[in-house]
């Protein structure tokens, strides 16, 4: 035993002495072969913005320039490069001769002015009116006019908030801007993204994020500002539930955080959220689209699917296009991408796609160099087979919607009752213990909760647990699931959580093929994990609206139906497809009160229990509308 610790000593110690040795050398190369530059370029009304150029020394040829503006800062704010140029796979398009480009949005770090969170889109501008539209296409301007050797073609990509500054980058309508990729942006807090989902808080993103990046910026600095609220709690669960109601998270916040106290005051989708929802602007989109999102995004599982249906449907013309691989928030460019958590992918799906998607699509479109084959319209790693496919449209166009029951005796059905008789399954949801979304003792959200093992969730008596027969044949899922939901609450409000489970096996376990370098299997009990291949929650009460929520009649029969982000995964022969319903998921979500009022103004006093009833049977039943692909 102690020889073989010590060989994997030596192979991970070997393993890391020849990544620090290829760093140190694109970090050599990248010093010898670039030059940075860092200056204040002015906006049409005046307004400077801290821009740091890294361009090629190379001056035989005319270069590209790709540009990243972002709220997070372009430091360091010296002579010294930003590490992502060597230590990432940037360090290809510095090889390619790439003009880098990165800069501080409006209001924050270096750059001037005031920074506004998803700043609203100005399709009209008038005179000097400024948009992040606006100040892309101003600082392109200067880049053509004032960067020598480039070649007059530009593109924008970003990472998460970044990728809302791509999205809006791609209205501004510049000649010069051909390529524009948007990865897991920022596309609509209220129905999806970082903040909400379906009108419920995402109460720990929102509030580890905010209680640092939400302090005001009196002026230009290049350090961080103000001391946030710390979390000494490291058991998170414990935290957020001792703390309560959401308005005692205000005050901890303090009045230092000016759009926490803002949005609190938008508890419904009215025109403040709406405003800020880029789907509605992205009409008349010019530039080739490279829609990027990952299928396990803890942080954003909607916007990179939703943002590009919406450039779909309303661009008739416009070279548009989506990758979906199974990764994380940036998993694409920060990991490699061939496990999350106890589940394995089997590749390393993240230089894939780096070398045969992003980089091509950029040389296509920017240098004129791509050796890339046609690119598919939607490029998708489906989970399960973990294999990529490309389509011509997404969803694709022999995917049939089939209904699955939710039937007595804990059953998931696609074939109806052979009688009708109605029945209910009932818990109790008690606001004082909910449901959690990790089983583990955590302090701060986890990643690796989207793939992770549901077994002790279905232990709980407030989770409904419904499972198929074991699959005689493989079902692979591509597109959009939706949770048809016939219920009966006690109460006048209640959330709904839906999680779609691949239930593996007694006997599985990953074979040698997927450990390498190395690796050996951890110790977990692979055989009948519940793998969670997708949940989401809706607020009861914006079941009919969410501009206008409405109360539940207490024991009255209603209907909730909602969707929930995309799926591509594959139901393997031999495994079983399960759906656990809940109606809480905590700290991730905010808890619901239970009662029919506006819960950002809630007191601890409010929170009450609720008897939940899901209804079985043929006649008004509840079902899942799953998206099977090839039936």
């Amino acid at each position: 035993m102690r020889n073989l610790m010590l060989i994997l000593f030596l192979i991970f110690s070997s393993n890391v002495f020849a990544q620090n040795e290829k760093d140190s050398a694109a970090e050599k190369w990248a010093y010898e072969n670039y030059t940075k530059k860092s200056v204040s370029i002015a906006m049409r009304d005046g307004v400077k913005l801290y821009t740091t150029i890294y361009s090629p020394k190379n001056n035989t040829e005319k270069h590209p320039i790709l540009f990243n503006r972002t709220p997070y800062s372009v430091a360091p704010y010296s002579e010294k490069f930003n590490a992502r140029l060597y230590s990432s796979y940037w360090i290809d398009y510095l090889k390619k001769g790439y003009i880098i480009i990165q800069q501080d949005v409006r209001g924050k770090w270096m750059s001037e002015g005031e920074f506004v969170d998803v700043r609203p889109h100005i399709t009209n501008k008038k005179q000097n009116e400024t948009d992040e539209a606006s100040d892309t296409y101003d600082s392109i301007d200067w880049f053509l006019k004032n960067i020598e050797n480039n070649n007059g073609n530009v593109g924008v990509f970003g990472i998460s908030y970044p990728g809302f500054y791509s999205t809006m980058a791609a209205l501004s309508n510049h000649p010069a801007l051909k390529a524009v990729s948007p990865q897991a942006p920022v596309t609509d807090w209220f129905m999806g993204d970082d903040f909400h989902h379906n009108g419920a808080f995402a109460l720990m993103d929102g509030f580890s994020f905010y209680k640092s990046f939400g302090i005001k910026r009196p002026q230009p600095t290049n350090v961080s500002i103000g001391k946030p609220y710390a979390i000494t709690n490291k058991d998170n669960y414990d935290f957020f539930l001792r703390t309560g109601a959401l308005k005692n998270f205000g005050k901890l916040m303090g009045d230092s955080i000016p759009f926490w106290n803002e949005l609190m005051q938008h508890p419904n989708y009215d025109d403040w959220w709406q405003k800020r929802n880029a789907r509605n602007y992205v009409s008349n989109v010019k530039p080739a689209m490279l829609t990027v999102g990952g299928l396990f995004d803890a942080e954003d599982c909607y916007g990179a699917w939703n943002l590009y249906k919406a450039i779909e449907s309303k661009n008739k013309n416009t070279d548009n296009k989506i990758v979906m691989g199974p990764w994380v928030h940036g998993g694409w460019a920060r990991t490699d991408g061939s496990t999350l958590g106890n589940v394995k992918f089997g590749s390393n799906t993240s230089t894939y796609y780096q070398q045969n998607i992003e980089i091509p699509f950029f040389e296509k479109h920017l240098n004129n160099k791509s050796t890339q084959e046609s690119l598919a319209e939607a490029t998708i790693f489906f989970s399960g087979e973990n294999a990529w496919h490309g389509f011509d449209q997404w969803p694709p166009k022999n995917v049939s919607t089939k209904k699955y029951f939710l039937q007595t005796n804990n059953t998931l059905s696609d074939k109806p009752y052979n009688s009708y008789k109605t029945d209910f399954a009932e818990y109790i949801s008690d606001p004082a213990k909910p449901v959690p979304y990790t089983e583990d003792v955590h302090s701060n959200r986890t990643r690796e909760y989207m793939t992770d093992d549901q077994r002790f969730a279905a232990r709980r008596p407030d989770v409904l647990v419904y499972e198929t027969a074991i699959l005689e044949k493989d079902v692979t899922m591509a597109g959009t699931i939706i949770a048809n939901l016939s219920v009966m609450i006690n109460t006048t409000d209640a959330d709904f959580v839906v999680k779609i489970i691949d239930v593996f096996p007694e006997n599985f376990k990953y074979d040698s093929s997927y450990f390498a370098n190395g690796e050996k299997p951890n110790n977990y009990i692979m055989g009948g994990y519940q793998m969670l291949v997708r949940g989401e929650i809706m607020r009861g009460k914006f079941r009919k609206s969410f501009t206008n929520p409405t109360a539940f009649i207490p024991n009255k029969l209603e209907i909730v139906n909602f969707d929930l982000p995309d799926v591509a995964h594959t139901f393997k022969k031999g495994h079983k497809i399960m759906v656990q319903i809940q109606s809480s998921w905590f700290p991730i979500m905010d808890r619901n009160p239970q009662q029919f009022m506006d819960i950002y103004k809630a007191t601890d006093a409010d929170f009450k229990k609720a008897t939940i009833k899901i209804k079985h049977g043929n006649e008004g039943g509840s079902f899942i509308n799953f998206p099977v692909l090839g039936e």
